[in-house]
């Protein structure tokens, strides 16, 4: 904020890159494995200082502060959409609680939910910078990545392979935001993806049900989802080669001892030719 002091007017709670950050900066040390990714929301003791820090810090110094992004999509399942508002539903009150500004949502389709919840909460008032929250935070606040009961678990080994590849497959065919599995996803998650199955394997991880996280295991899951990944896409969108390569990537970058700051770093070598 201060060095963008002339050009800034906010700061957003990037969830994602929170997450991914996390996991790279303490990627070498056993302490701070993250368990499947869809165990890690915005309740969890170090994402919950990480959100409630952003209001803080911005509000303190006359910046509005912008929550994070909900990454549900519209789905064809109503049941999928009603479990997609109740979850958008409970964030956005969240967030409004917490002192933001405003939100993201993935899809206009839930602008109206969130707006309803930060509207409960501003009432006539355009934002809440006026609100300067007394938080006890502490640093080592922002990184209490203890999660209760939660676990690694084989299906999260896939989804984050699975995810990981398409993504960058997309990314490889010129779309940025992809729409996977009813959820929005970005590099940053594709980060997360790829970032987490490297943590996992080199930090000889054990999964819920007691197998290892080892080459042998990952090597068997990488085919299997890989081969999901092409009936998903078609033969046409397969026949670009974009999905070979985006899986070639994402293996290189698990597999690598050196841990890559980022995969577009590698992915734009890929459209250099």
């Amino acid at each position: 904020l201060f060095e963008l002091k002339d050009h800034i007017a906010a700061l957003n709670a990037g969830r994602w890159d929170y997450i991914f950050s996390i996991i790279k900066k303490f990627r070498n040390h056993d302490t701070f494995i993250l368990p499947d990714r869809n165990e890690v929301t915005m309740k969890v003791p170090f994402m919950k200082a990480y959100a409630l820090r952003v209001v803080q810090a911005c509000h303190k110094r006359g910046a509005h502060a912008i929550g994070g992004m909900s990454a549900f999509i519209p789905s064809k399942s109503e049941e999928a959409n009603e479990r997609a508002f109740a979850k958008v539903t409970e964030d956005k009150k969240t967030e409004a609680s917490q002192g933001y500004d405003g939100t993201w949502v993935a899809h206009p389709f839930l602008v109206p939910t969130a707006k309803e919840q930060f509207d409960k909460v501003l009432k006539d008032n355009p934002h809440q910078k006026h609100i300067i929250p007394d938080f006890d935070l502490q640093e080592k606040d922002l990184i209490d990545v203890k999660i209760s009961g939660a676990k690694i678990t084989e299906q999260g080994v896939r989804t984050n392979i699975n995810v990981g590849i398409l993504y960058i497959e997309s990314w490889l065919q010129g779309v940025g935001a992809a729409a996977l599995y009813d959820l929005m996803e970005d590099a940053a998650t594709a980060e997360i993806s790829r970032a987490q199955v490297w943590q996992w394997l080199h930090n000889q991880v054990t999964l819920d049900d007691g197998r290892p996280v080892n080459e042998e295991l990952y090597k068997k899951l990488f085919v299997e989802e890989f081969e999901k990944c092409k009936l998903l896409l078609g033969v046409e969108r397969v026949a670009t080669g974009k999905l070979d390569q985006a899986a070639q990537l994402f293996d290189s970058l698990v597999m690598e001892e050196d841990f890559k700051a980022f995969l577009t770093l590698d992915a734009y070598k890929i459209l250099e030719g």
